[in-house]
């Protein structure tokens, strides 16, 4: 039987934080969510001690990550995951104010699941969580490479 799939959300705006949390609830996940604030604190938790991601190749993660970080940028953390052999499994989510094209595309190409853009709206960005929590309630998350 496979673990259940640890959120991790690397959210710097504690509102959105929040926002984000109780609508992935609200739409039936009740998954656990390791909130982190900045990017240091997240790439810490996710590579582990000795760095190297080996810490959770046995654990089915999912990465919530916004790109406008205070201490690194989101690309940075996005691409460290993917070319990671313990981590590139992982689905990453990537929630972000940027509706620039070209990083749209450059998220993709370095291996982003899907690219939701914030909107400055509260309730589109409401209805976009909610879409999103639907999202984690059927799909599937690889089992990591051991």
């Amino acid at each position: 039987m496979s673990k259940p799939v640890t959120i991790i959300m690397v959210e710097d705006d504690e509102g959105h934080a929040r926002l984000i949390e109780r609508n992935i609830r609200r739409s039936g996940v009740n998954n656990e969510i390791k909130p982190f604030t900045n990017g240091t604190d997240a790439i810490r938790y996710l590579f582990g001690a000795d760095g190297s991601g080996s810490a959770h190749k046995d654990e089915a993660l999912l990465i919530l990550l916004d790109l406008n970080l205070p201490d690194m940028s989101g690309i940075d953390i996005l691409r460290r995951v993917k070319e990671n052999t313990h981590l590139k499994a992982a689905p990453v989510v990537v929630l972000t104010t940027t509706d620039d094209a070209q990083e749209i595309k450059r998220c993709y190409d370095l291996g982003c699941n899907v690219y939701i853009t914030k909107p400055v709206n509260y309730e589109n960005f409401a209805n976009a969580i909610r879409q999103l929590g639907l999202f984690f309630s059927v799909i599937q998350v690889p089992q990591a490479e051991t």
